[in-house]
């Protein structure tokens, strides 16, 4: 490389649990700046941030097509995560901007979380642990996990791996997916439907879905009409997917039994949801497992230093 790059990673907690990343970093000797918020930054943050700035690594900041067009001198996008929904793919692509992400390192941490996340609604182990807090000692009744449905609304890597993570549970395997994995279907006697068939049979309906423009809202008030009264839904892909307000009437009407949130619309996510005892909201903390954290951060910061030796 001529000259020194300039790299730029915008993900607040980087390399803060092994320092590999940023040791493969200064290897090829590049400048690093690190965003010191300790949260995402906001859009006009990135227009200052990232004006002069080689190379990105990115989190879930909203990469628009402001922001792109005011890096002049961005090359790469190196996405630590799996998604890439807060980026402007069509003007990365005009601008000749490189996007690569780490489609495989967050998937055991998201499934293994949603897993938790199931067994705590259905036992009521936070609701628990909150009241015991406040000096109530209260015994409420649970429900099992084995032999109950499972609707999955996505089979990619994250839905099958829960697939695989919930063998000995016994489950009754429900998936829609726009373009499913038939040979993995067929492996684990997977039931491939519609999502108004998916809804109404399952007593667990978790959500593994890429958000696009499309699928905003996919879970409304429709929806939520079509699934039973006792079942659970867990939503730890993307915000947006579900209709907040109408989760918030369900669950408040009792006519959903509960519910898991690890990703919002907005974030940081303080709505009405915070008053309701029957959900579990957690702060977008799918990857936050130190292995997986620490992979996909080593996985983001070779593929910077690849692209960015593609683009010369």
């Amino acid at each position: 490389m001529n000259h020194k790059m300039k790299v730029f990673i915008s993900t607040s907690s980087f390399a803060e649990y092994d320092e590999l990343p940023l040791k493969l970093l200064s290897y090829v000797d590049m400048d690093v700046q690190l965003n010191t918020c300790g949260r995402t930054l906001a859009a006009n943050e990135c227009l200052n941030l990232y004006e002069d700035v080689d190379g990105l690594i990115a989190g879930t900041e909203a990469l628009t097509a402001e922001v792109l067009r005011s890096a002049r001198n961005l090359k790469v996008i190196s996405r630590c995560g799996a998604g890439a929904d807060n980026i402007d793919m069509n003007t990365a692509k005009e601008l000749g901007i490189k996007v690569y992400n780490t489609p495989d390192a967050p998937t055991q941490a998201v499934a293994e979380l949603t897993v938790g996340l199931m067994l705590d609604v259905l036992r009521g182990v936070s609701l628990g642990d909150r009241l015991v807090r406040s000096g109530v000692w209260q015994k409420n009744m649970g429900s099992l996990l084995s032999e109950k449905s499972i609707g999955i609304l996505g089979l990619g890597r994250i839905g099958r791996k829960i697939v695989e993570l919930t063998q000995p549970f016994n489950l009754r395997y429900i998936a829609w997916d726009n373009a499913p994995d038939r040979q993995f279907a067929g492996k684990y006697s997977i039931e491939l439907a519609g999502l108004d068939e998916l809804l109404a049979k399952a007593n667990i309906m978790t959500i593994h879905l890429p958000y696009a423009v499309e699928l905003k809202g996919i879970i409304g008030e429709r929806e939520l009409g079509l699934m039973k009264r006792d079942a659970i839904l867990l939503n730890v892909a993307r915000g947006g997917l579900v209709d907040e307000g109408a989760l918030y009437n369900a669950l408040k009407a009792g006519t959903l039994a509960g519910a898991a949130l690890d990703v919002f619309e907005q974030e940081p996510y303080t709505g009405p949801l915070t008053a309701l005892d029957n959900i579990i909201l957690t702060p977008h903390v799918g990857s936050y497992a130190r292995e997986a954290r620490v992979d996909m951060e080593t996985q983001a910061a070779r593929n910077l230093i690849e692209g960015l030796k593609d683009q010369g």
